[in-house]
């Protein structure tokens, strides 16, 4: 009888753990998407859209070595 005990709280243990473990969800975001590209007069543009915050940023870099990429949100899609 405290064998047929035991297995059961070994298996009831067990069905526990494994609810547990399954209701464990990674939070992976998509990355952006860029949309498009280009440039002019030595400054580079590109778009990108991000679908989990349904928003399009766009990024602008110039030709210097020392330029930083300055990305700003363009619009935010209802």
């Amino acid at each position: 009888m405290i064998k047929i005990g035991g297995l059961l709280l070994v298996a009831a243990i067990a069905t526990y753990g494994l609810h547990a473990f399954a209701q464990i969800r990674a939070d992976a975001r998509p990355a952006v998407t860029p949309i498009s590209s280009s440039s002019s007069n030595g400054i580079s543009f590109a778009w990108f859209y991000d679908s989990t915050e349904r928003t399009v940023f766009v990024c602008r870099i110039g030709q210097a070595s020392g330029d930083t990429v300055e990305c700003k949100a363009k619009t935010t899609i209802q």
